[in-house]
């Protein structure tokens, strides 16, 4: 063997003139590889000024001196471009993404997909079969503004099949017109709340026992004691999503 089977570290050879080139271009490897940190891994071509030292996860489709290098690490050393081939299991940190990525085989993928962690966004999978059926658990939100009238009704709704938890609001900017509000839906306008503040910052969780609705259904929020005249609401609405077999 010529080189370490992991990092592709170039062995030393038996009474090797000037050593010290193998040493260093080992000693390069790792200086890219250990703690890896990229600049990007959206790049397909070399940017135009790269600083030495700088590392690249390469986008697939790669062009110019990254041919060929698709989901290699592109190491800029001594002014020329060093190919870095990963292993299953390498992390490396995204700096233009912010986040730590994982080469899991032929990948590179979020820590969240490579460990099956639960993220912080509007939509979680909670879980799923083998065949696809699936429990998500999901919030959608809407600022309703400039409002005006007796009520207002959201254009985001509760999903057909959804099980609602709860809808709750918050008081972006005072409500006129109205002394309180009501946060409902058609036929039920204080489900999700009633008498609800209408100065700034205030806000309410409207929780109630696990409900299925069998139609898509707006919020609506009703004006007491007078019309809505302006001001600003936004609404949350807080539910489960069951997912059939795909096949």
């Amino acid at each position: 063997m010529t080189s370490t089977p992991n990092l592709a570290l170039p062995y030393l050879a038996a009474a090797q003139a000037q050593k010290h080139v193998t040493v260093n271009e080992a000693l390069n490897h790792l200086d890219g590889l250990v703690q890896l940190s990229v600049v990007s891994a959206n790049l397909t071509a070399p940017p135009g000024a790269p600083s030495e030292g700088n590392r690249y996860i390469v986008a697939a489709g790669a062009t110019d001196a990254w041919a060929g290098w698709d989901n290699s690490v592109a190491l800029f050393s001594g002014g020329a471009w060093l190919r870095l081939i990963p292993q299953t299991g390498w992390i490396a940190w995204n700096a233009a993404g912010g986040r730590l990525l994982v080469r899991t085989g032929s990948a590179w993928v979020g820590l969240d997909a490579a460990m099956s962690l639960l993220t912080r966004t509007d939509s979680v999978r909670l879980a799923e079969a083998p065949a696809g059926s699936a429990t998500d658990m999901m919030v959608a939100e809407e600022l309703l503004s400039e409002l005006s009238g007796a009520t207002v009704t959201s254009s985001i709704t509760i999903p057909d099949r959804a099980i609602v938890f709860g809808v709750s609001s918050r008081v972006v900017t005072a409500t006129t017109g109205a002394s309180s509000f009501d946060c409902g839906i058609a036929g039920e306008v204080a489900k999700f709340g009633s008498s609800l503040g209408t100065a700034a910052d205030s806000t309410n969780v409207g929780a109630i026992s696990p409900q299925s609705f069998n139609a898509a259904t707006p919020v609506v929020l009703s004006a007491n004691g007078g019309d809505f005249t302006t001001g600003a609401v936004r609404i949350a609405i807080h539910y489960l999503l069951a997912i059939a077999p795909q096949s």
